[in-house]
């Protein structure tokens, strides 16, 4: 269902029925629920070996009918062979559901605007609902984008990744605004996205903008900052926290140096750069670099102008091993910015900055949900390191 709200606007302007629509979404999603409610149940995946001597198992299913606001739905509701199964999806006897609100809430946060979401409800019931009345239902999801923005962070971050992405809005014109992004990980290993605001183009001030307002949010000790080399977002992150250390992006490093050499010369460039990130001490990444520069001098001096100017190449080398892989580039944030493009990219525009707003903090909340519980590879091996770290780092904290 990740692109039903693009459906449903589609359906609506070519005229088709917007209650078949919504039917046949909602008996998918709800047949799905109850799949996964199954499952959770047992214990066991479908066709799972396992499930052969786990004393219960799947039984078939039966079917209901269950009235919505957009017509009636068949759900498969499943069964296990001991008959102990009780599904919570839909309430037992319910015949019908009463979910307006949280339809309307839903569109919402998905970044339909107000107007847009009462002239679909007239469309679906047959009867207005002014854009006051719609807003009035909205106001919680006004106020989560609030709490976002305004949410205690935590004291200690290991690394914040900074970066931007591009997104359609609307003001008087509709053109592609930087919507600038901290996604941060914690000393226990915990991905979050700490921030994010929309600005005409990225910068770095911007940046420092947004690391003052978390330092006064509760964020106070960051050991290592990771961007993709952006003009003067070394010293807008440093100058924000002095005592921080800082690592330019090796695939955008990697990418400019590849900009500036021959077709035929780009795998061996780019096979001994990774050679040189991939180095096992920062001694031996020198050595490497030094070998790679003297050989390229006199072909690409260029090149060599491009390394000479960036700072702070081997930061990462100096933390424990099992994250260097985690913050020798912004790979982590711009797999997220991925995962984002993907849910707009059929979205041809944000219609206004705060419809961008409640989309956005929805995904993200999401997101931040999702890892929650989940320690991101490698930081379970060095929690003692990490500490050990902020005290050599943040001495006087």
């Amino acid at each position: 269902m990740s692109h039903f709200t693009t459906r449903l606007l589609s359906a609506v302007a070519s005229g088709q029925d917007i209650d078949k629509l919504f039917c046949q979404e909602l008996e998918l999603a709800v047949n799905e629920l109850l799949k996964t409610e199954l499952t959770s149940f047992l214990d066991y995946e479908k066709y799972d070996p396992i499930g052969y001597n786990s004393g219960n198992s799947r039984n078939g299913y039966y079917s209901r009918f269950l009235k919505t606001k957009y017509g009636e739905i068949q759900v498969q509701i499943p069964r296990d062979r001991n008959g102990e199964f009780n599904q919570q999806t839909i309430s037992p006897y319910k015949r019908q559901t009463n979910d307006l609100e949280t339809t309307v809430l839903q569109l919402y946060s998905k970044g339909i605007t107000t107007a847009e979401i009462a002239d679909l409800i007239e469309k679906m019931y047959g009867h207005a609902y002014t854009s006051a009345t719609i807003s009035n239902m909205t106001k919680l999801v006004e106020e989560n984008v609030k709490q976002f923005h305004e949410r205690p962070l935590n004291r200690r971050y290991t690394v914040i990744y900074c970066d931007a992405t591009y997104l359609n809005v609307r003001r008087d014109s509709v053109n592609k605004e930087a919507l600038h992004i901290l996604l941060g990980i914690t000393p226990e290993g915990f991905k979050e996205i700490i921030s994010f605001r929309l600005y005409p183009s990225e910068s770095s001030e911007n940046y420092k903008e947004m690391l003052r307002d978390i330092q006064d949010r509760g964020v106070k000790e960051v050991l290592l900052f990771v961007s993709d080399g952006l003009r003067g977002l070394t010293e807008s992150c440093l100058s924000v926290y002095p005592q921080a250390r800082y690592q330019p992006c090796w695939i955008h490093i990697q990418r400019n140096v590849l900009r500036l050499v021959r077709a035929k010369d780009k795998i061996e460039v780019a096979a001994r750069l990774k050679d040189v990130y991939q180095a096992q001490t920062e001694h031996q990444a020198q050595l490497l670099l030094k070998k790679f520069m003297n050989d390229i001098s006199n072909k690409y001096p260029k090149v060599i102008q491009l390394i000479q100017r960036t700072d702070h190449l081997f930061t990462f080398l100096n933390y424990p091993k099992s994250i260097q892989r985690s913050i020798y580039s912004t790979n982590i944030v711009e797999g997220y910015n991925k995962q984002l493009k993907k849910q707009t990219k059929r979205k041809e525009q944000f219609p206004n900055e705060d419809s961008l707003e409640r989309f956005v903090c929805d995904h993200m909340i999401q997101y931040n949900l999702r890892f929650s519980n989940r320690i991101h590879k490698g930081f379970n091996l060095v929690q003692a390191e990490i500490n050990e770290l902020f005290d050599h780092q943040y001495p006087q904290n």
